[in-house]
């Protein structure tokens, strides 16, 4: 592989400026593509084999129009001063309603002065709105729409605000503060790491084309599958921060080696042959770990998964054609635009003097002499450095998970303020009622009275506890299914309303089987399908990227103990999560507006708890695994590296650890950055993920890779690299680390058949 690699990188440091332009027009062409057809998203929820789909297809089977999901909007309206019982209020609302049926894709108006559709005050109400033929994916447009028809309502002094019954993923997010804001911090700290601006540079432009390109196919793909609008900012967040990662790397090799006097193009095979794989393999880990989603049952999850995936391919892809070809390019004027107080700034063990003279200074690098430090105590740094990351870990077990309603959607946004009309005039389980459908064993009439099968099964609803009101019975056209509306005493993200979704489906009456549909009925479906399936999906990532690593460095208990470190790390960031969101210690902190029944708007809550959504600690395991996992490709092959020279273990580890800690460190300040910046996103979903990809990423390049590992590898010594002899002659040897040290010649010599236990790499 190390081969492959150095012959690519070779031929595209000869070739820079065709490579170049090739990238820069795949990006152009896939962002012109975007604009010219669109980005369609799809925030389609469905589960298949569970009950609420059972229930959702049923909906649609002879109800009549506005029961197919995205069917129906409801118009809130409220007025601060008198009723909408009011004359000139009421015309107005009149009014409005025939503007509404002229509206095209509606079919259906209903008043808001019938029964049930008016606060018991007269001052809130609901026009319900129901569609055909519409656009399901453009949920808010059609809600604008509406609203605009709404107008006589709103000059006649009436509010008007949409519930469109969407959720905070289908809200169309503007993009752009947090990605320039990642990329100035990113910036300022390649400009401290590598003193100038031009090697800076590199890596900001590799990761914006590969950016480029990912988003552009991920648009494209948008147009023939479905894609959650949430899938491009994760796929940014990623990408951007792999992206500026994996340059960093290959960057730092290849100022190292040219500051030891290795010709331009040579420095770039040299580094594409040994830091190119590292690169190739931590990538492929990130990959594996996000395709393993696929297992999880959920057609959301497994399509993020994919689709974060594209943008990390292609950030691998640009690391190792892109940068080898701008490294040519550039020549030495890599180290053009010298900052005035930059000093020692290349990343190895060893550093090199400002003027690139090619003089190697020794070792100074306060990361080798941690190394050395953990070295010579590696039982009190495991002991120490385990209690503190248990106690991290242990809020995990708190962790509250739960649908995230609009009732912490931003203060003053129209989803936020419709909540809190519906709650205050119909209480908090207006705001995710449920539908509960039955098949009938027998074709029945609609007739009135309803038949007995019907008005039991309506009383069964009606009676059920923690029900607070439900619909007149519905029958469908054919007679086959009945419909009831109900709404529970508790809000969607309140877990009370799981346990009435359960109540309605333990009803049994003979000739009705019973499914319940609506939001939070989904939500507990997801949740049960992705309980059931963690252990499988867990299992896959933890063995296929053990697997990968195997093939990497032919040490079973380094691919083991790689596993497990990850593990670790993820602990504590679920522990962040569950300390931030689930006590809402930092609820507040990270943007976060408080729910109606937290205290309202003159008392908000200085802490309060905000539920995480089901799917995401799964989301978050297969992308933290992942990138977990590229610093310990990195510091591995390091590592592997000294022992191949030295035999030594403590010094190879300390070596390692000293020869990678700056370039991991200032890896992670990068990725830290985007991901911090990304909070600033007023989608809660994306706030999750940039706090715990955050507190992950620190974790990890602190206390993992600066302690836990380095006293890991000292007390298991030689067996580090031990392998049985049977395993030794099946797996292929794929060299990632290749055969040159520090700017020595490459090695062309197969190794020695039948090597030992302890073969050299």
């Amino acid at each position: 592989m190390s081969g492959i690699l150095g012959r690519l990188g070779g031929w595209c440091a000869r070739h820079g400026w065709i490579v170049l332009t090739l990238w820069v027009l795949a990006a152009g062409l896939l962002t012109a593509g975007t604009l010219v057809w669109g980005r369609p998203v799809s925030n389609d929820v469905s589960i298949p084999g569970t009950d609420a789909q059972r229930a959702h297809e049923l909906m649609s089977e002879g109800f009549g129009p506005g029961f197919d999901p995205g069917g129906t909007v409801q118009l809130v309206l409220h007025t601060a001063n008198g009723t909408l019982t009011d004359t000139s209020r009421e015309q107005a609302v009149e009014q409005s309603m025939d503007a509404l049926r002229r509206v095209p894709h509606v079919v259906e108006v209903d008043t808001p002065y019938r029964a049930g559709g008016m606060s018991s005050n007269r001052r809130i109400g609901m026009i319900t709105v129901r569609l055909e033929g519409q656009d399901t994916t453009k949920i808010v447009q059609t809600s604008e729409r509406l609203v605009a028809a709404a107008a006589p309502a709103v000059r006649a002094g009436i509010e008007v605000v949409p519930s469109d019954g969407s959720t905070p993923a289908d809200k169309q997010i503007e993009t752009g503060a947090s990605e320039i804001a990642g990329v100035v911090v990113a910036l300022l700290v390649l400009l401290f790491a590598f003193g100038t601006l031009v090697a800076a540079l590199v890596p900001i432009f590799t990761a914006l084309i590969s950016i480029g390109v990912g988003l552009g196919l991920i648009a494209l793909l948008g147009h023939v599958v479905d894609v959650p609008s949430t899938a491009s900012i994760l796929a940014t967040m990623i990408g951007l921060g792999v992206g500026i990662d994996y340059a960093l790397f290959l960057l730092s090799r290849h100022r190292t080696l040219l500051a030891g006097g290795v010709p331009v193009r040579e420095a770039v095979r040299r580094t594409a042959a040994s830091s190119g794989g590292a690169v190739l393999f931590a990538g492929g880990t990130v990959v594996i770990a996000l395709s393993a989603l696929m297992f999880a049952g959920v057609p959301l999850l497994r399509t993020l998964g994919w689709i974060t995936g594209v943008s990390v391919v292609c950030a691998v892809l640009t690391s190792i054609t892109l940068v080898p070809a701008l490294l040519g390019i550039l020549g030495h004027r890599v180290n053009a635009l010298r900052l005035p107080l930059a000093g020692r700034t290349v990343f190895s063990g060893r550093t090199v003097s400002s003027e690139s003279t090619g003089r190697r200074d020794g070792p100074a690098t306060g990361w080798a002499r941690l190394g050395a430090w953990v070295a010579r105590r590696p039982w009190r740094v495991l002991a120490v450095t385990a209690v503190v990351l248990a106690a991290l870990a242990a809020p995990a077990v708190t962790i509250k998970l739960g649908p995230l309603d609009n009732g912490y959607g931003d203060k003053g946004t129209p989803a936020r303020r419709a909540y809190e009309l519906i709650e205050t005039g119909f209480g908090p389980g207006a705001n995710g009622g449920l539908v509960v459908v039955a098949e009938l064993d027998r074709k029945i009439a609609g007739s009135t009275p309803p038949d007995p099968v019907v008005r039991t099964l309506a009383q069964r609803v009606e009676h059920t506890e923690g029900v607070a009101a439900v619909s007149p019975p519905k029958v469908n056209e054919d007679g086959r299914s009945v419909l009831i509306q109900a709404v529970p005493d508790y809000a969607p993200s309140d877990s009370r309303a799981f346990d009435v979704v359960k109540r309605i489906r333990a009803i049994e009456v003979p000739g009705a089987r019973v499914h319940v549909g609506g939001e939070v009925a989904g939500v507990a479906d997801m949740g049960d399908r992705i309980m059931a399936r963690t252990p499988l999906v867990v299992g896959v990532v933890v063995l296929l990227s053990a697997l990968l690593l195997l093939l990497a460095f032919r040490a079973p208990l380094v691919a083991i103990k790689a596993a497990l470190m990850n593990l670790v790390s993820l602990g504590a960031a679920f522990g962040a999560l569950a300390v931030v969101f689930s006590h809402g210690l930092g609820s507040r902190l990270v943007g976060m507006d408080p729910p109606p029944s937290s205290g309202g708007s003159s008392l908000d809550p200085l802490f309060f708890s905000v539920p995480i959504d089901t799917y995401v600690p799964l989301m978050l395991f297969a992308v933290l695994f992942g990138l977990s996992m590229d610093y310990e490709v990195f510091l591995l092959t390091s590592v592997r590296q000294a022992y191949a020279r030295s035999r030594d273990n403590r010094s190879a580890v300390a070596e390692g650890l000293g020869s990678t800690g700056r370039v991991i460190t200032s890896a992670a300040l990068i990725m830290v950055a985007v991901f911090t910046a990304f909070i600033a996103y007023p989608d809660p979903l994306v706030k999750v993920f940039g706090v715990g990809l955050a507190v992950a990423v620190t974790v990890d390049a602190t206390l993992i890779r600066g302690f836990l590992v380095p006293a890991t590898m000292v007390l298991l010594d030689r067996l580090n690299w031990w392998i049985p002899r049977w395993l030794d002659r099946i797996l292929p040897n794929l060299s990632i680390e290749g055969h040159e040290e520090d700017g020595e010649p490459a090695k062309t010599e197969p190794e020695p058949a039948g090597a030992g236990r302890h073969a050299r790499p």
